[in-house]
């Protein structure tokens, strides 16, 4: 039961979550896959596993997955600006992230 506690798996967020997600952000009723929706995944992502560092401060493997799922976002953002800087401006406002 503590080694299922330790080795908790942040890529999975609940079905329900992450479909209210993809609601707030989706673009038209079957979007699933624009840049904004896998940015607000993210960011989802990057929260729970920052509370799970928090508490563990020593967990550098998950360290390591939080970094590269920062860089990901960043990567996804730099996207959406290029291609349509409204759109990006809108999220950075509704996911409530600094520039």
């Amino acid at each position: 039961a503590k080694l299922r506690e330790m080795c908790y798996t942040y890529k999975v967020i609940s079905k329900t979550k992450k479909e209210k997600i993809v609601k707030d952000v989706q673009i038209h009723d079957t979007d699933t896959g624009s840049p904004e929706v896998q940015i607000s995944i993210l960011t989802k992502r990057i929260e729970e596993l920052s509370k799970h560092l928090k508490k563990n401060a020593k967990d550098n493997h998950s360290r390591r997955g939080l970094l590269a799922m920062v860089a990901n976002r960043q990567k996804h953002f730099k996207y959406l600006e290029k291609k349509n800087p409204k759109r990006a401006a809108t999220l950075h406002k509704k996911l409530g992230l600094k520039k």
